[in-house]
């Protein structure tokens, strides 16, 4: 029996030993994933290298072999390809291969048939990629007869095009990270740009046409400044020139904007900008609803809002309410689009479509404003790419609350940030404590264990010296 015993001991002890060795080595590596550049929640931290790789091999097969490329849950890229040779080629490469029907030229044409046709306002579209169809939204102010002349182009399409019906009503969010209002709405500041020689604030085009005045609040106090171009609908972004009291030079205290709010008194620094791919995670902030995640599901797809048809936009299962529009979608410091609308909410969820950065920058002739970790925005101009790969650029750096400690703003709109300045936080990335949880988990159980095995030698211990003790009384 006392054999048993401290065979139990030895193997609890050496058991509990491991487990805080395994959990602590999970611990840091979900740490360590998120420091270096790891998209959260994702299985692999080289989610810009599996895009490469999947861009790649759409490039190098070309439209009539392939059909699209996105990132599995597992952080391995896919490649939809319409032949086994082609699959055979992909597997090679490090990919996963789906042999599908269609072609990303048969779903091109499919989505050039849907533009040509009447324009019914309510309705979206985009590629997915995964079920190799262009499926088309519905909402519900979607009329029947206008629900039956749509199904009546898609059927003409083929197969290639499947028709769903979706709750709610696909709009613009007027009413991010930090607010900013006309006298009539609210949008969100989105990200801060320049052309070398004045800052501009970046936000959705739906917000307010050319002359539209915005301020710090809903009191018309603190004018932020005046939006001088746009473009919606057909895309959705606009260009606000700082006012005197946001100043705007490319050389002062406001080039040093490169951060974004994520609440909580944080903010991320923005240390580049690219195009997103498809399964990948991306995070949202906006003066409605604060900070949201989520992932991609297309991109280039359209929306019809009552407003007019905007083309080229990223769809997302990120939620999104009124006031939202214009806020910054980021992925770990990399710029990726603004707000432009959806459909659902917050609490019940919802579509949000995105209008991509790097198509509104080169458009704009702008660079976006980034921080370095010295304080002072540079230029890193978007690279207006087909949205089929995220660019090699670096994860984000530590972002700051102002001096006071404060709500973390995106500047100037409401004030310079100092990075690194007194009492200020810090943080390296958006963090998903989800990673942590079996880590800790196990590091829990292992001195759950520890701590039994301890108090059985303990009681072991202590009848022995009860024995011994009542034998010497009796003697």
């Amino acid at each position: 029996m006392r054999h048993a015993r401290r065979t139990f001991r030895r193997i609890a002890r050496l058991a509990a030993v491991g487990g805080l060795i395994c959990g602590g080595l999970m611990v840091s590596n979900a740490v360590a994933g998120e420091a270096d550049g790891r998209e959260p929640g994702g299985a692999d931290g080289g989610a810009s290298a599996s895009a490469e790789l999947g861009a790649s091999l759409v490039s190098r097969l070309g439209d009539g072999r392939t059909a699209g490329t996105w990132i599995a849950a597992d952080g391995r890229p896919v490649v939809a390809v319409t032949d086994e040779d082609a699959a055979d080629e992909v597997r090679r490469a490090g990919a996963r291969a789906e042999v599908m029907r269609y072609s990303m030229g048969d779903l091109r044409t499919a989505t050039a048939t849907l533009r040509e046709a009447p324009r019914v306002p309510g309705t979206a579209w985009a590629v997915d990629y995964a079920t190799n169809q262009v499926v088309v939204h519905a909402d519900s102010s979607v009329s029947a007869a206008d629900w039956s002349a749509l199904s009546q182009v898609a059927e003409g399409v083929g197969g290639s095009v499947r028709m769903e019906r979706t709750e709610g009503s696909f709009t613009t969010r007027l009413d991010g990270a930090s607010p900013i209002f006309n006298g009539a709405g609210r949008c969100s500041a989105g990200f801060n740009v320049t052309n070398g020689r004045e800052n501009f604030l970046l936000t959705a085009g739906h917000c307010g046409p050319v002359g539209t005045t915005w301020f710090q609040d809903e009191g018309r106090g603190g004018e932020v400044g005046t939006t001088i171009e746009r473009s919606f609908p057909g895309d959705d972004y606009s260009l606000v020139r700082y006012g005197s009291a946001g100043g705007g030079s490319a050389t002062g205290d406001n080039g040093r904007s490169g951060v974004v709010d994520i609440g909580g008194g944080q903010g991320v620094r923005i240390t580049g900008v690219a195009d997103p791919v498809v399964g990948q995670q991306v995070f949202r902030s906006g003066s409605t609803t604060g900070l949201r995640t989520g992932r991609v599901t297309a991109l280039n797809a359209t929306v019809n809002y009552r407003e007019g048809a905007v083309t080229g936009l990223i769809q997302t299962t990120v939620c999104a309410e009124p006031g939202d529009s214009g806020g910054p979608l980021l992925a770990q410091g990399i710029a990726l689009g603004v707000t432009s609308g959806g459909t659902g909410d917050c609490t019940a969820g919802g579509v949000t479509f995105f209008q991509p950065m790097t198509t509104a920058l080169s458009a704009l002739g702008v660079s976006l404003v980034v921080d370095d970790g010295a304080g002072v925005g540079g230029g890193e101009r978007g690279d207006g790419g087909d949205g089929s790969q995220a660019a090699d650029t670096p994860a984000s750096s530590p972002a700051t609350t102002d001096p006071d400690g404060a709500r973390a703003v995106l500047p100037p709109v409401g004030g310079a940030a100092t990075p690194g300045g007194p009492g200020g936080t810090t943080v390296t990335g958006i963090v998903d404590f989800k990673s942590l949880v079996p880590g800790l988990g196990i590091i829990a159980a292992s001195l759950l264990l520890l701590m039994t095995a301890h108090w059985i030698l303990s009681e072991r211990a202590g009848r022995s010296r009860y024995r011994s003790q009542y034998a010497q009384s009796w003697g």
